[in-house]
């Protein structure tokens, strides 16, 4: 009765709103607003092996299957859920996209065998700036989903290079074709893994680590993230 009551003083002076519109939450909703899942764009791409997203890796690595949850605008509330998670601490945000990757995807044709989740990781730098791994958050999502458990301690990023923002195609890939490396490779041999982002713009970032990671033995290779800024 003490907890009840508790909360609902924390509630009243630090009510929860929707982290997609920013307007309050009813009593039954957490983390985003009815109104707000049921608007967001969904791609569902991970029905079709060869979406515009699978399209932009060919000729450049082979990828099982790419897919994003939920196509991004700028001003959208998409946009606004990944600035949450990436700005403003709202790890809340980032949980609810990693689940609704997962459910698109725990029965999708394209997903099936996956072993393990691997979040595209930051360097150790950055994180710690950060406080957290924004596609770590996500891929806790997409794992409560799924239960296909998240192998955390293979990828690194060896290079702490700068933002993407605002940079050219060629300039994203310049910038990150040599940043990642992989301990533990054994773990890996014969496994399909699942390579978790937030956003996939260019796909630099994920060809650079799926390049990495194709040099293991009889890998398999599938990229889901929580949105796309092309389609």
């Amino acid at each position: 009765m003490k907890l009840k009551f508790l909360n609902h003083l924390i509630n009243l002076f630090y009510p929860s709103v929707c982290s997609a519109c920013g307007n309050l939450l009813m009593r039954n909703e957490e983390s985003v607003c009815l109104s707000c899942r049921y608007l967001l764009p969904k791609t569902e791409y991970e029905k079709n092996a060869d979406n515009p997203l699978a399209q932009m890796f060919y000729g450049q690595i082979d990828f099982n299957a790419v897919t994003a949850e939920f196509f991004f605008s700028k001003t959208g509330k998409v946009q606004h859920l990944l600035h949450q998670l990436k700005y403003e601490g709202n790890k809340d945000a980032g949980f609810f996209l990693g689940q609704q990757i997962g459910e698109s995807i725990k029965d999708a044709a394209l997903f099936q065998g996956i072993d393990y989740i691997i979040p595209i990781p930051l360097h150790p730098k950055k994180e710690h700036l950060r406080g957290y791994n924004q596609s770590y958050i996500i891929a806790q999502g997409v794992e409560e989903k799924t239960n296909i458990p998240i192998m955390n301690d293979c990828l690194y990023r060896k290079t702490f290079t700068s933002t993407q923002t605002k940079k050219s195609r060629e300039e994203r890939w310049d910038n990150v074709k040599d940043i990642f490396d992989v301990k533990n490779q054994e773990r890996l041999k014969g496994k399909h893994i699942l390579l978790i982002d937030d956003v996939l713009t260019t796909g630099s970032t994920l060809l650079a680590a799926g390049r990495t990671l194709s040099n293991i033995e009889d890998i398999k290779i599938s990229v889901a993230t929580a949105a796309c800024t092309s389609g």
